[in-house]
């Protein structure tokens, strides 16, 4: 693609600092996250003070209208931006990322329309349903729970959890699977949504269901100072990751 994405955010924005590198990360549904990860790894090692992540989907553009495991994506768009502090007890406490990419790296991948008397050249996003929502069942609450632990936290001192708006029904189910790794219930409210109204925008579900609820656009759900939660997603890759994040 040319220019990169980002090359034209920034060309937009009127950034005429060359050292303010632009680039794109390709990691599916967790891309947001990931570009939130690598942002937070430039700034401790001391590459960078300020960094803008952008998490931005035109999925319209891919979807088979012909395909009911597609009726559920959406476009959208959410961005932060994340600079250097001098506090110690707050931010970024740990993440956590894995790939696999043996028989799982085309649960998601292209293809021709289902309808075959249109052009069976012109290709769409297509998906595994069934092998995705098994795969995020087993591995999403791994890594989540080695995230929490890596950070310290005791589960008891989460308050939300933001987690990729993917498929509700998947999403409740890999929560019961996570507490389920403490010997816990799910706690009320602990998980807000945004699916049912927005869809799935893949790499902009985290940040858009987070600017929601920071607006106090959800009900019933809010985020103050000194709480801790967790951002999680799952996708195409298959590729998943979570931040334990103390606002």
């Amino acid at each position: 693609m040319l220019p990169s994405l980002s090359t034209r955010v920034k060309h937009k924005l009127g950034i005429k600092n060359p050292n303010c590198v632009a680039y794109d990360i390709l990691f599916g549904c967790p891309g947001w996250i990931e570009a939130t990860i690598q942002a937070h790894a430039f700034i401790k090692a001391g590459m960078a003070k300020k960094c803008l992540v952008i998490g931005a989907e035109t999925l319209s553009r891919v979807v088979d209208k012909y395909d009911r495991d597609s009726m559920i994506f959406s476009d959208g768009a959410g961005a932060c931006i994340l600079e250097a502090t001098e506090e110690t007890d707050a931010g970024i406490l740990s993440h956590a990322t894995q790939t696999f990419a043996n028989e799982e790296a085309y649960y998601l991948h292209y293809g021709s329309s289902f309808n075959k008397e249109v052009d069976q050249d012109v290709q769409y996003i297509k998906m595994l349903g069934r092998k995705i929502y098994e795969f995020a069942l087993v591995h999403v609450p791994v890594a989540m729970k080695f995230a929490l632990d890596k950070a310290g936290v005791e589960i008891d001192d989460v308050k939300k959890i933001f987690i990729h708006q993917a498929n509700e029904k998947m999403d409740e189910a890999i929560m019961k699977r996570f507490f389920r790794q403490f010997k816990k219930k799910v706690p009320e409210g602990v998980m807000p949504l945004s699916i049912t109204k927005l869809g799935n925008s893949s790499v902009a579900t985290v940040p858009t269901l987070l600017d929601l609820v920071l607006k106090g656009e959800i009900e019933n759900q809010e985020v103050n100072k000194g709480d801790v939660v967790i951002f999680a997603s799952v996708g195409a890759g298959m590729n998943i990751n979570a931040i334990v994040y103390k606002f």
